[in-house]
């Protein structure tokens, strides 16, 4: 018998009556799929082998998935749609970040050097590759009411992200609602953390250049002094805007490279900061452009000094729908219980999801990756980030418990 015709377990007899667990022998097959991933990651646009294996295994399950236009990154569908209400797309993130892996107790460690999978997308691509399974399993039963799109998705970490190209291939037509979920170190494995509405900040890149005539440090009043104007736009940009803007807004900018001089006795001609500009409100992220120019404009004039400013869009807040929100509530809370889910704040983190939701609604939730009772703190994006295994059949079994729940009710628009 074929891995993808043994009939899947039952849920527990003491929550609502919902197929989809997943089985043993597919839970052990996810978690050596994550850590194949995990030993070959890949940055954005460049996800080819990710891409090549996330289609094969689709394949091999009789479905029948189509590779983005870019060569990276796929969509699926579970199930034949007619044409009727749109479809519930489960999204997945699949690239990985440019920084070493620095784990040396696990025997999936990154096989490529300075690339790792810091953020979970490994995880993200394994609950969706393993939902889309499950569904297949239940649209050959009969018991997949509404067909599913999987959407697997290049290049999240390169702003403004992939979700952009992605969206303007085609990967939402007949799609009506969107869901997807981020692994969250905070929060155990077994547990979601949910919020309706603002869960992600915007985020952008700002990059700054200030030029000048430099000199000889012992006449520094003959010069446009760079280091002292690069030291003041470092500290004063983020003090002026502060004033300025609405402090609900959350506005921060943060500083993660200062550059100025080769020499000790030499004042340079050239200056250059760049870091983020992140927002947790939408309507300050669209002021923020000219605020920032205005703040830098007024420290460098005072210097002397020339500047240029490089602000390069990256992703608006992410914004979650409340009926979707509840949507996620309500399935989680048919899999493990309402203790299961817990509410979450607000991130100054960025994703680019919200792309998506300026086209349909959605929601995003977070996956509780800690392993239950661990007191080592795990932060994304660092180089010994890993996760609690048992989080992946958690995020299938809830994001097939979103899929039907959501294909046997009739949803209204928000």
């Amino acid at each position: 018998m074929s891995r993808e015709s043994q009939t899947l377990l039952p849920v527990a007899s003491d929550r609502p009556e919902l197929p989809g667990k997943l089985p043993d022998h597919l839970r052990t097959e996810l978690i050596a799929f994550r850590r194949d991933l995990h030993m070959h990651p890949e940055l954005g646009h460049q996800e080819f082998r990710t891409t090549a294996a996330i289609k094969a295994r689709l394949e091999e399950a009789g479905l029948r998935p189509r590779v983005l236009k870019s060569g990276t990154g796929l969509i699926c569908d579970v199930g034949t749609w007619d044409g009727g209400r749109p479809m519930l797309a489960l999204r997945a993130d699949i690239d990985a970040l440019p920084i070493p892996d620095a784990k040396t107790h696990v025997s999936y460690r990154s096989t490529v050097p300075d690339r790792a999978h810091a953020c979970g997308h490994d995880v993200h691509t394994t609950v969706v590759l393993g939902a889309g399974l499950v569904l297949a399993e239940l649209d050959r039963q009969g018991l997949l009411p509404r067909p599913v799109r999987l959407l697997f998705q290049p290049a999240e970490e390169v702003l403004p992200g992939g979700a952009t190209e992605a969206i303007e291939s085609g990967v939402l037509d007949g799609v009506g609602r969107i869901v997807a979920l981020h692994c969250d170190p905070r929060v155990d494995a077994g547990r979601i953390g949910l919020r309706p509405g603002p869960i992600t900040s915007a985020c952008d890149r700002l990059e700054v250049s200030l030029s000048g005539p430099g000199g000889h440090t012992a006449r520094p009043h003959l010069t446009t002094d760079l280091v002292t104007a690069a030291a003041r736009v470092a500290v004063d940009a983020p003090a002026l805007l502060a004033r300025r803007m609405d402090a609900r807004s959350g506005m921060s900018v943060t500083w993660g490279r200062i550059e100025a001089g080769h020499a000790c006795n030499v004042i340079p001609m050239q200056a250059e900061l760049s870091g983020t500009v992140r927002c947790l409100d939408l309507n300050a992220w669209h002021e923020a452009p000219d605020m920032i120019h205005a703040a830098i404009d007024e420290i460098a004039t005072m210097h002397g000094a020339k500047f240029e400013i490089n602000h390069v869009r990256g992703v608006p807040p992410v914004v979650n729908d409340p009926v979707i929100t509840e949507l996620l509530r309500e399935s989680m809370a048919a899999r493990r219980g309402a203790e299961s889910v817990e509410d979450t704040e607000q991130s100054l983190g960025g994703e680019d999801f919200s792309w998506y939701l300026e086209h349909v609604p959605g929601a995003m939730a977070r996956l509780g990756v800690r392993t239950p009772g661990e007191t080592a703190k795990r932060d994304l994006h660092r180089g010994d980030f890993d996760v609690d295994e048992d989080a992946i059949a958690v995020g299938v079994e809830f994001f097939t418990a979103a899929a039907l729940i959501d294909g046997r009710r009739v949803l209204p628009s928000r």
